[in-house]
């Protein structure tokens, strides 16, 4: 019998060692899991879900490094003030979280969709040349779909896109191949359908570096 109580002593001095040890590693790992949730929350906008500006760029230069057949989308809500003018900014928010949803759905898990600011939005998607058209039709056609409040009512949504194509361009530079994608949604605002981009939307004019005619920009050759 004082045998077997020295085992079962030996047993649980064991199991005790054990499960001290344990403790500052399972701390640790919660401690870890804290972390990087929030270092994850850091590299996304709140209300959308999407990466923030920074976090979007670093991903979608990665892409451009290592894919081919890659293009740029750059995509601007439109009459997004009457939005929240005739609804409130509560709707407002539900229609970015929407478009967000509609983005991140279309793109799918491997591309880099990103919120740059306010209801402007960029995507950088692996799309073969031969379907881009169709697949940005289909884009569009997603944007334009109304999005149903939580107390029902209905808010018509709409968007314009603007494509740089990377072989079109024959560039890989991220900052080019936005700048383009943004001239030629700019060329198609309100039009109800996607541009893409030429040779001619590399070099569009510029006021202290922003697009001519850009919201924010002002008339006088000032950028605001």
């Amino acid at each position: 019998m004082s045998s077997l109580l020295r085992v079962q002593g030996r047993i649980g001095q064991r199991t005790l060692l054990l499960t001290t040890a344990a403790v500052p590693l399972t701390g640790w790992a919660v401690h870890a899991v804290t972390l990087h949730r929030q270092l994850a929350a850091t590299r996304r906008d709140p209300l959308t879900g999407l990466l923030r500006r920074d976090s979007y760029t670093a991903r979608a230069r990665r892409l451009l490094a290592r894919r081919d057949d890659l293009a740029v989308v750059m995509v601007d809500q439109d009459h997004f003030k009457a939005v929240n003018d005739d609804f409130g900014h509560p709707a407002g928010d539900i229609v970015l979280a929407a478009t967000a949803a509609r983005l991140t759905a279309w793109a799918g898990p491997r591309a880099s969709v990103g919120r740059l600011g306010g209801d402007e939005f960029a995507v950088v998607v692996q799309v073969p040349a031969a379907l881009l058209e169709r697949r940005l039709a289909q884009l569009v056609r997603m944007l334009h779909t109304p999005v149903v409040l939580e107390d029902g009512r209905t808010v018509d949504v709409a968007a314009s896109v603007g494509a740089a194509s990377t072989d079109v361009l024959g560039t890989r530079d991220l900052t080019v191949l936005q700048r383009a994608a943004d001239a030629a949604l700019y060329d198609g605002k309100h039009s109800g359908r996607a541009h893409l981009t030429t040779a001619a939307h590399t070099t569009p004019p510029s006021i202290n570096g922003r697009r001519a005619g850009r919201p924010g920009t002002a008339v006088w050759g000032r950028a605001a």
